[in-house]
């Protein structure tokens, strides 16, 4: 059964390798999404994440999913709340015998939690404006 969630604390990424290998595995993906200091050429100075309040269940859809379809182990945690440059919004990582297909999986399950699971960035810009991203997935 894999683990997703939804957490307003930093997450782990050594938790999230600890969580899916076994004696079994020949390799673990892991994938750190990373708060940077840019987006569109320009510097943002603040970054929020908000969930829809299903955004946990979708998640665990998706990885349930993703661990069907691929046959891997999967440990998936997006990160809510006032998050800084360098801090993890995401965490992913997926185990399995043979690397092509914890490298596979993970790939698709960062694409598939991006794509469907209901969580959207506030960013401040230094000029003061501000953005929301992900909204248009309402």
């Amino acid at each position: 059964m894999p683990h997703a969630a939804i957490s307003g604390t930093p997450l782990d990424p050594i938790r999230a390798r600890e969580a899916v290998v076994t004696r079994a595995d020949g390799a673990c993906v892991l994938f750190e999404g990373i708060v940077r200091d840019h987006d569109h050429d320009r510097p943002v100075t603040a970054l929020s994440y908000s969930a829809h309040p299903e955004a946990a269940r979708i998640m665990a859809e998706v990885a349930a999913e993703v661990e069907t379809e691929f046959g891997v182990a999967i440990h998936a945690e997006h990160r809510v709340g006032d998050l800084v440059v360098g801090d993890l919004a995401l965490v992913a990582a997926c185990a399995s015998a043979h690397r092509a297909e914890a490298f596979t999986a993970c790939a698709a399950l960062v694409d598939r939690i991006k794509e469907r699971v209901p969580v959207w960035k506030h960013q401040t810009f230094a000029d003061g404006t501000t953005e929301w991203v992900g909204l248009g997935e309402c």
